[in-house]
């Protein structure tokens, strides 16, 4: 009795304390996927709390509480709505007599809407059971009652359109409609190459040099164009670019699109663009035999390919020649000569060939004097799923890099850096690339592994962990080569942290650059753009203009929504690239495959097949009727009877199990008859 009075006393003595409030703050929700999101505030990034989200929508502005979690962090709750930002989404409709419904495919929204009685826009449009529609919000759902939607327009069949390509469209909330306005601007472009200079004091006209291009196979709008030529002294390498502001003017219709899109999404089947076509296809890019204004960089380098001087100026060219890799690789390695160049003129394929030469001579030497000053190479492959005309998936494209990429890369690498250098040292404030080096606590969690491996001893240990660049390339290249390469590689990227803009120059750790920033690729990444128009105000002498003021005051934002919609357009890519993969291994399930451990987890390996690096899990009852131990920091599973350990870079035999598109997800079970752990 008295335990039960003191427990009383107790719980009246809790309930007479007043709880302290909540701080109340206001920021956008961002919906990262199902049940998971961020809030971003004036006074930083909060994770929201689970069940924290209610009836708030991804881009929503909130109002939210502030309350600390048992390990520290501070959680949001949504407590009301302030501003709606979702109006229409796409959906698949339902019919649910008499109500009709929409289920969005935005896989974030874990609700459906409805269609009332009285709305007759479904009859109208000639809506069916399953189609694709556009819906339009009229109530937005709340604690206590369901969302209410109108028909804005039927996309398609589901025999039409690809579902589980749209459903990424929407849950990465990916813009695929330029606004009117846009568009009419874009039309009444023209290509003016001859009042520019007859205008532009600095403008110089540089149409007699040979420069042509040099893209995929598959490439549709051409933004950079190269050139080069031997020196007595060294070399003079040309990097001619796309000069998309002289045509996009600041906060005109394209602009303040580009702006929110931030950047073009090159997604499986289709490429959704920062800039309307009439821009990318045709204006701005650098078509062979065309007169072309671009922004461009003249750089002289010394005979071991240190760069001595770098000269920005808006120019005029004429491209001599559209080259892709494939027929640049056979040049290079000899198996094609210059008369198999497709030229403009067959006068110039000569022309074209020596500064090809030249061009990859000095790819050599820049590799070798970034690997001098600390730049640090990981060796990653690119695979895209083919699909014919259909959207059907016939098979893999494995890039790899190659003599003809790298020369295209390292001619980047160096306008960029040089392009940054000539903003750093005025002190002009652009769109910086910044890669941060990595966090000590990040590398230290590295060590067991490569101790394991014998990589390091304890000198090299302590280099690694203090984040000596040199050190890290000494790791990966006593690893080269050895069955410990691949999990060396994992764990050193891992730790590594990712590159973001910034307003201000804080130096590129990875490329082991003291300055750097995106420049050679405005029609496709808005930081690029912000770059051209600091380096123009810097050339033309307008650094304090309106425009540019007006830049500069919203330079800090600019450069998170690039860094975070840069992010959320490379998830996009790689799920669009899943979904086509697992349809493509739907057709394989039963079959056996020879690939490598790229994950471990308690629930499993993440293993990717040799031929195609498709990705699948063998999931951890597959391995064995056994209790299997992770160990996060040395990341490997064992076999707690049989002792078997399993890490990332070991060799397996899988067979395909299952594969579901709708998922992006392949299934694996260990291969029979064949010893995957060896």
């Amino acid at each position: 009795m008295g335990r039960k009075r003191a427990r009383h006393q107790r719980g009246r003595r809790g309930q007479s304390r007043q709880r302290k409030p909540h701080q109340l703050v206001t920021g956008i929700l961002r919906v990262l996927k199902p049940g998971v999101a961020e809030l971003y505030t004036s006074e930083g990034t909060f994770d929201v709390a689970r069940g924290g989200i209610r009836e708030a929508m991804s881009g929503d502005e909130v109002q939210a509480s502030l309350s600390s979690a048992r390990d520290g962090r501070r959680l949001a709750r949504v407590q009301s709505v302030l501003v709606r930002h979702t109006t229409t989404f796409a959906g698949v409709y339902r019919r649910l007599e008499p109500l009709g419904a929409v289920v969005p495919l935005d896989a974030r929204v874990k609700r459906d809407f409805f269609v009332v009685p009285e709305d007759k826009s479904p009859e109208r449009l000639g809506v069916g059971e399953g189609d694709l529609v556009r819906a339009r919000v009229v109530e937005y759902p709340t604690r206590y009652s369901a969302g209410i939607v109108t028909i804005d327009a039927r996309i398609g069949s589901s025999d039409d359109v690809d579902m589980n390509v749209e459903s990424v469209i929407a849950s990465y909330d990916l813009a695929t409609e330029f606004p009117q306005e846009a568009l009419d601007q874009a039309e009444r472009m023209r290509e003016d190459v001859a009042e520019a200079l007859a205008q532009e004091p600095l403008r110089r006209d540089v149409r007699d040099h040979c420069v042509f291009t040099i893209d995929p196979t598959d490439a549709r709008d051409f933004d950079d164009a190269v050139g080069a030529r031997r020196l007595d002294d060294g070399y003079e390498v040309e990097v001619h670019i796309a000069d998309v502001t002289h045509f996009v003017g600041w906060d005109t219709p394209i602009d303040r699109e580009a702006r929110r899109r931030t950047c073009s999404v090159y997604l499986v089947d289709r490429v959704l663009p920062m800039l309307p076509e009439r821009l990318c296809n045709d204006v701005c890019s650098l078509k062979p035999g065309v007169d072309r204004l671009c922004m461009s960089v003249f750089m002289r380098l010394d005979r071991r390919g240190n760069v001595v001087s770098a000269d920005p100026a808006p120019t005029a060219i004429r491209s001599v020649a559209r080259l892709d890799y494939d027929t640049v690789d056979r040049l290079l390695e000899g198996t094609a000569t210059p008369d198999d160049l497709p030229c403009c003129d067959a006068a110039d394929r000569p022309r074209v060939a020596e500064p090809i030469r030249v061009l990859d001579e000095v790819a050599a030497l820049r590799r070798a004097r970034r690997e001098e000053r600390g730049a640090i190479d990981f060796d990653t492959a690119e695979a895209k799923v083919t699909l014919d005309e259909k959207g059907v998936p016939t098979g893999v494209r494995v890039r790899r890099k190659t003599r003809a990429t790298s020369l295209v890369e390292e001619a980047m690498l160096i306008a960029n850096e040089s392009v940054a250098k000539f903003l750093s040292d005025a002190e002009a404030p652009a769109a910086y690339r910044v890669h941060e080096p990595p966090a000590a606590e990040d590398l230290r969690t590295t060590l067991p592994v490569l101790r394991e491996l014998q990589l390091v001893d304890a000198p090299l240990a302590a280099r690694v962990a203090e984040g000596d660049p040199h050190a890290i390339q000494d790791v990966l290249r006593a690893a080269r080569g050895t069955s410990g390469e691949f999990l060396a590689n994992s764990v050193l990227l891992r730790a590594q942290r990712r590159a973001v803009y910034l307003p201000r120059n804080e130096g590129h750790y990875a490329l082991g650059a003291p300055a750097y920033c995106h420049f050679t690729s405005p029609i496709r990444r808005y930081p690029d753009d912000i770059v051209h128009r600091s380096l123009r105000a810097l050339l033309e002498g307008r650094r304090t203009s309106c425009e540019q003021m007006q830049v500069l005051h919203v330079l800090p934002q600019l450069c998170r929504t690039c860094s975070e919609r840069e992010r959320l357009a490379d998830g996009a890519e790689r799920d669009t690239q899943r979904v086509k993969m697992a349809e493509l291994y739907k057709g394989h399930v039963g079959e056996s495959f020879s690939g490598i451990v790229v994950g471990v987890e308690r629930y499993g390996l993440f293993v990717m097949l040799d031929d195609t690096c498709a990705e699948g899990l063998v999931p951890v009852r597959a391995l064995g009727d056994e209790w299997f131990d992770f160990d996060e920091k040395r990341m490997c599973l064992t076999g707690g009877e049989s002792g078997r350990t399993w890490r990332p870079g070991q060799r397996v035999a899988v067979t395909v199990t299952d594969a579901r598109p709708e998922r992006g997800q392949i299934d694996f079970a260990l291969a029979r008859g064949r010893d995957a752990s060896k």
